[in-house]
């Protein structure tokens, strides 16, 4: 059953406008009309309104004066504006005021039904306009992962599903997020045959035009370059930032920032802090990293924390490739430690470049795991994207942008690693050696009945080091997570519908590089 909208209309010049109101009721519009400001406040005391519109030049009690009354009354009914005045001024009291419209007489009726639809009928309509378009690009995505795809494809694809991901939960269609759900089950199958195709190809011949910027290209071929520009770089790793989750935060830079680049590469296996963050700033891959610098590579049996080496990994980078510049390097794991980066912007304006870490992200992923109040509030993709985005707006993060989009310096904004929603678990056994995450196994004498992974059981095809030479790499992928036999439904219990990272996803691999240019 359609709905029938109440509209209430003020205008002392009522009579007039009766054409109008015919009209509007022709179209299954309800109006209440009255001839001042007063007999308005009456009404919305008596009758609840689904729009008003206000003649802003009224005797006695002004179209004005009475905007300011029905706000205070009943704030979220939205208001339009009439008026035959143009001055700026009336304009501007009219939209601080935050009405819905604002329409300058003479009015015509077509000029009044886009208002109501703009304001009334919105959601409705890009509900419907958002499922036939999306209906119309179902089969286009379908065909395309479906056939022999490469990277730049697969990151079209991914960019496509993620863009519909956002456009049918701002629509509020259930219906479509099902069907899109399905859909994204389906890519990322297809995404995780691809990867087991081409990954020991990409790591041998990175050169090649078919493969795409992994880790630990990415600050050689994207960051470094920019140094040449005589202006200070600041390199801001957001850790475990997905593309989505980029895409929701883009528009609260949109007032200080042009994007001067936004694309995707690609993290290396495992899609962990250890092994994707510490390639990122070695600019090296984890055997390269174990070979190279032993003294920095931590091992999955040390107790030691794996990413505690990451200044010491870019300042062996920079001097591998004779980049003897100043650098400062800052991790930020709390509030107060953001504050004092912040505060100390003046002073990291005399470096050419800085590595900032800002780590709430991934924080806020674990949380979700372990702390119950932190289930309830991030149930799914979409509190996740919602929470990241709550927590941008009020970042130190967020405040040091802001005055970065006042200074002469080049900002980059990235990630180490995505995660991914895990919903299936996957039997394995190991021995106590084995490392506890949920979405890769290390270890000698894995075992695990069916296909739902991906084997490294040569590493070093992998470039990943081995403890011994029996040790072989086991990765999760698509929405799997790796459970024990023992106490099985326990585990299962508890890690079913988290957030993970480590294996093989869309989600994991494809992330976002992007470089902000002042406005």
């Amino acid at each position: 059953m359609e709905t029938i909208y109440h509209i209430l209309w003020a205008d002392d010049e009522i009579d007039l406008l009766k054409p109008h109101i015919l009209f509007l009721g022709k179209k299954g519009y309800k109006v209440t009309p009255v001839n001042s400001g007063t007999d308005a406040l009456d009404q919305i005391e008596e009758t609840s309104f689904d729009l008003i519109f206000l003649d802003e030049n009224m005797p006695g009690m002004t179209g004005l004066e009475t905007l300011t009354q029905i706000k205070q009354r009943q704030p979220n009914v939205p208001i339009v504006m009439i008026t035959k005045s143009e001055e700026e001024h009336i304009m501007e009291e009219a939209i601080g005021a935050n009405i819905a419209d604002y329409l300058i007489k003479p009015i015509n009726p077509n000029q009044i039904i886009l208002s109501i639809k703009k304001i009334l009928d919105n959601q409705r309509i890009r509900s419907e306009k958002t499922q036939q378009n999306y209906q119309q690009d179902f089969r286009n995505l379908m065909m395309a992962f479906g056939e022999r795809t490469d990277y730049q494809e697969w990151t079209e694809i991914y960019k496509k599903l993620v863009f519909w991901e956002l456009e049918i939960e701002s629509s509020q269609s259930q219906g479509m997020q099902e069907v899109l759900e399905m859909q994204k089950n389906e890519a990322n199958t297809n995404f995780v045959k691809f990867i087991e195709e081409n990954y020991e190809e990409w790591l041998a011949n990175p050169q090649d035009e078919d493969t795409p910027l992994l880790s630990h290209h990415l600050v050689r071929s994207k960051v470094l370059p920019f140094l040449q520009n005589n202006e200070p770089v600041f390199f801001i790793v957001i850790d475990n930032l997905r593309y989505d989750q980029w895409k929701v935060i883009e528009p609260m830079l949109a007032p200080y920032f042009h994007i001067e680049e936004e694309s995707i590469y690609y993290s290396i296996l495992p899609t962990t802090t250890a092994y994707a963050r510490n390639a990122l700033f070695s600019g090296l891959t984890p055997l390269e990293m174990s070979r190279k610098h032993p003294d920095l590579w931590v091992e999955e049996g040390d107790e030691e924390g794996k990413n505690l080496q990451e200044a010491a990994f870019l300042e062996k980078q920079l001097q591998r490739l004779r980049h003897n510049i100043r650098f400062e390097y800052h991790k930020i794991i709390h509030q107060q430690k953001g504050k004092q980066v912040t505060e100390s912007l003046n002073q990291l304006m005399g470096n050419q470049l800085n590595a900032l870490v800002y780590n709430f992200v991934d924080m806020l992923s674990h949380a979700r795991t372990d702390v119950a109040m932190i289930r309830e509030l991030m149930p799914d993709d979409a509190a996740f994207r919602s929470l990241t985005k709550s927590w941008f707006a009020h970042s130190p993060l967020f405040d040091l942008l802001k005055k970065l989009s006042d200074k002469k310096a080049k900002v980059i904004l990235t990630t180490d690693h995505g995660t991914v929603f895990v919903k299936r678990p996957f039997k394995i056994i190991g021995d106590r050696n084995v490392n506890t995450n949920l979405r890769y196994k290390q270890g000698k004498n894995l075992n695990y009945d069916g296909d739902k992974v991906l084997v490294a059981r040569k590493p070093e095809a992998f470039h990943l080091p081995k403890v011994n030479l029996s040790t072989s790499y086991v990765f999760a992928v698509e929405d799997y997570f790796f459970a024990y036999p023992n106490n099985y439904n326990h585990y299962v219990n508890y890690y079913r519908d988290t957030f993970q990272h480590g294996g093989v996803s869309m989600e994991e691999i494809m992330i976002p590089f992007v470089v902000l240019a002042q406005k």
